[in-house]
């Protein structure tokens, strides 16, 4: 969103009306927040799982049961039950004490009610127990998976279609954390490949021949086959396997292959015998904490994730990329990718994907390769607004028609050029409105999984292996995770059914939540403009998506610990009390903090000029963790309950929450005060 950084700047400007049209599209697709649709959800239950019992008395029905009748009747048949019912209704009575997630009354964390189609899916699926992790254990909800990776793959703007030339592939994950690590597992393994053909060609002719019409001559660099662009090592791989189709050693061949491949003697050994430095990552300082996880888990170390800058709005400065892929290639140290951010986890901001897509693009032109992975675990289905039915991305005039502010030109040009990455997260159990844990990975081209893989014997049989046509119905072979549950694709695959993922019909609910983002910001102006002789209500970070992050300083205060303070106590306004009867907080909220450690000398200067506290105190490092200065403590929105601009009884959730905002600041104020 295009808007302005101080509240107190934002001009007036009349209300845009709720849609009523897309609360009655979305009333059938939840549970509701009062459990509305709670005779659907058990018609849906019943139904399913009376079809799941026909389903286990027709395999063989002519074996006899073997729970009888008489077993039913024993008084221990009678105790187990009576121990199940009531441990059950233990652990119901503990979930009650959940934080209430459905509610719109929640504006924390990521979470929200769930879509009751894929909420059904999962849980009817869950009956069947599949392990997609090869047909012979998930016949259907393997295929099912394929299928959402193709479908998450045209939201983001690539190319599914073979005829088209080299077309995307995805699959789910457990979360986008694991989705991470798999970008970076596939490109040391694709990056590494040409660097084994060079040593396993020493004495075969016909290989050295093969890798020399690639530009791979025999006296060729370490530091120019590191620099291979995938694109190229792609082709390669297809005429490697075209060759040794035709010839009688290719089983010696290939494992020499292997055997000089990093997958076979470890980081060290393998970058000793190359003469080659450690890959560095480059992301920027807003990456979530799954980042430098990964570098330690693939033995590259987190001291070679280099972070770039952000500006004063926590989005990725292209400039500070560029300036340390310039320090790479003159320290000749190889870079396995850069990573954008497409919805951070504490400000929803979009990095500039277009800017670095065209600079791995240009880089490329000198010979230093990179990919570019977008980490849009958040953000990912916002996609949806901007792809049409047909594939083709949405005019932005478009979108300025149907929203105040959003999307800005740069988010605009960010979703756009998602197509033009390397590979991508994306979590449907965030904005996809499903159960955790589903989390997925895209790659742009389905050729990546060629350079990995494990085939177990008792998943695959080596008389008959697969060939490249259906490897992507062998998830095991190319995954980081082992077993993995049918029932979540299941449910990802019916939930983009009924809402194909598209503006017209997934794209509603995202748009929801920006309209209650672009009023919550809207209305914080009145509140600002209310309470500006005893506070400043300030956002530090322009909002991009549905995430807003408020910092609330008492008038004339120039201290930060004290600023930091009071913004504590605000918060505890909106944290659950246990003791109170049935949770009955009226709103609940989420915190996050500004580091200044993640900011320029300048940014922080700007935002200490926002807050309105003195610069000099906001500072890199504190020796006393009491000065409490090295961070902005903020209030944080998440706002993606589908029903926050519901009208009810005259007003709607945003405007009761501005009301108990307002109302936890003054009381705030007098708490301060007397301290």
């Amino acid at each position: 969103m295009t808007m302005p950084i101080m509240l107190q700047e934002i001009p007036g400007a009349p209300r845009r009306a709720s849609n009523h049209d897309d609360h009655a599209y979305l009333a059938p697709l939840f549970l509701g927040p009062a459990g509305e649709n709670e005779a659907l959800i058990e018609r849906a239950l019943v139904t399913g799982l009376r079809e799941h019992s026909r389903w286990r008395r027709a395999f063989h029905p002519h074996d006899p049961p073997s729970i009888g009748a008489d077993e039913q009747a024993t008084p221990q048949f009678a105790a187990a039950v009576e121990r199940t019912e009531r441990a059950l209704g233990e652990l119901s009575a503990r979930l009650r004490q959940s934080v209430p997630m459905f509610s719109p009354r929640y504006v924390g964390h990521m979470a929200s009610d769930l879509l009751l189609p894929g909420l059904l899916a999962q849980l009817l699926t869950t009956l069947y127990n599949p392990n997609n992790v090869s047909a012979d254990a998930a016949p259907v909800t393997l295929d099912l998976e394929v299928q959402v990776g193709q479908q998450l793959a045209r939201m983001c703007g690539f190319n599914t279609d073979p005829a088209r030339g080299p077309s995307a592939y995805g699959h789910l994950t457990s979360g986008g954390t694991v989705a991470n690590y798999e970008a970076l597992w596939l490109q040391r393994a694709i990056r590494f490949y040409p660097l084994a053909l060079l040593k396993a060609s020493h004495g075969d002719v016909k290989l050295a021949a093969l890798l020399a019409r690639y530009g791979l001559a025999a006296d060729a660099s370490a530091w120019q086959a590191i620099n291979m662009m995938p694109a190229v090592i792609f082709e390669l791989r297809d005429a490697l396997e075209h060759s040794l189709a035709a010839r009688a050693d290719a089983t010696s061949v290939r494992t020499r292959i292997m055997d000089a491949r990093v997958e076979h003697l470890g980081m060290a050994e393998f970058l000793r015998c190359h003469g080659l430095a450690t890959p560095v990552v480059i992301c920027p300082r807003t990456a979530h904490y799954s980042w430098p996880k990964a570098m330690q888990l693939l033995g590259l170390g987190d001291a070679q994730l280099w972070y770039a800058d952000v500006d004063a709005q926590m989005r990725l400065e292209p400039a500070s990329v560029e300036r340390l892929l310039d320090r790479a290639w003159q320290t000749h140290l190889p870079v396995l990718a850069v990573v954008a951010v497409l919805g951070t986890t504490e400000f929803g901001t979009i990095d500039p994907v277009h800017d670095l897509v065209a600079l791995r693009d240009a880089v490329a032109m000198r010979g230093q390769a990179s990919a570019v992975h977008v980490d849009a675990a958040w953000g990912g289905y916002l996609a949806t607004l901007f792809r049409a039915e047909d594939g083709s991305a949405v005019p932005r005039e478009v979108l300025r028609d149907t929203f105040r502010h959003f999307p800005s030109p740069d988010v605009y040009a960010a979703f756009v050029g998602l197509g033009r990455a390397d590979s991508i997260t994306v979590d449907p159990h965030k904005l996809g409105y499903l159960p955790y844990g589903g989390g997925a990975f895209i790659g742009a081209d389905r050729r990546m999984t060629e350079f990995v893989g494990q085939r177990p014997v008792y998943l695959y049989d080596a008389a008959n292996p697969s060939n490249s046509s259906d490897r992507l119905g062998q998830l095991g072979d190319y995954i980081l995770e082992g077993s993995k549950a049918g029932a979540a694709a299941a449910g990802v695959f019916v939930s983009n059914q009924v809402l194909p993922l598209d503006a017209k019909h997934f794209g509603r609910i995202c748009g929801q939540t920006i309209r209650a983002s672009e009023d919550l910001f809207d209305r914080l102006h009145d509140l600002a403009t209310r309470l500006a002789p005893q506070c400043s209500v300030v956002l530090p970070v322009e909002p991009d998506t549905n995430l807003i992050c408020i910092a609330v300083n008492p008038a004339g205060n120039l201290s930060l610990p004290r600023m930091n303070r009071f913004g504590r106590q605000l918060f505890s306004h909106f944290v659950i009390d246990p003791a109170k009867p049935d949770l009955q907080q009226p709103f609940v909220g989420s915190h996050t903090s500004l580091l200044r450690k993640n900011l320029s000398l300048a940014a922080a200067r700007r935002v200490a000029q926002k807050l309105g506290i003195d610069p000099a105190t906001f500072v890199t490092a504190i020796s006393d963790p009491e000065r409490d200065t090295d961070h902005v403590f903020l209030l944080r929105h998440t706002l993606m309950n589908p029903w926050l601009t519901h009208a009810s009884e005259g007003h709607h959730f945003i405007e009761r929450y501005c009301q108990f905002l307002e109302s936890a600041i003054i009381h705030s104020l007098a708490v301060d005060g007397r301290g």
